[in-house]
């Protein structure tokens, strides 16, 4: 049976940053269902990257979370995720064209993750003041990890 109300609906922040660019990374992710009840939130340290690969890294991370937890859920989703960085949300959605090769290797490991999970997913750009608590948790890493 599957579920079209939208109760079951996911909502994922995801961000990522290096402090210099490139420069010590980290991510952040951030995931709530439909009543803004969060199921998971963590920050990873990631090591001398850019900031655009962290950003996918976010992403790519949130998506492995969904398969190793939700997998058998996924496909009676929808999920949208909300970045603030409108390059990686305008590449996902196939309006930017992916010139870098790094960023090629990361855009094909999140297609990967995203049959895995089955899913309806969406990439939301959106500003960084509503993107608090995945900038949060980059920060907070970072700090953790460079200090």
């Amino acid at each position: 049976m599957t579920n079209l109300d939208g109760k079951n609906d996911l909502i994922i922040f995801t961000d990522g940053g290096a402090r210099g660019n490139p420069g010590p990374a980290a991510i952040g992710v951030v995931i709530k269902n439909q009543q803004e009840k969060i199921l998971a939130s963590f920050g990873k340290y990631l090591g001398p990257t850019t900031n655009n690969v962290a950003e996918y890294q976010a992403v790519i991370e949130a998506l492995s979370w969904l398969v190793t937890n939700l997998i058998d859920e996924t496909d009676k989703r929808k999920i949208n995720f909300y970045l603030d960085s409108k390059l990686v949300v305008c590449q996902l959605n196939g309006l930017y064209k992916i010139k870098d090769f790094k960023l090629k290797s990361l855009i094909v490991k999140t297609r990967e993750l995203e049959k895995k999970v089955t899913a309806k997913i969406f990439y939301n750009f959106i500003p960084r003041s509503k993107n608090y608590q995945a900038d949060s948790l980059v920060n907070q890493t970072l700090d953790k990890e460079t200090y």
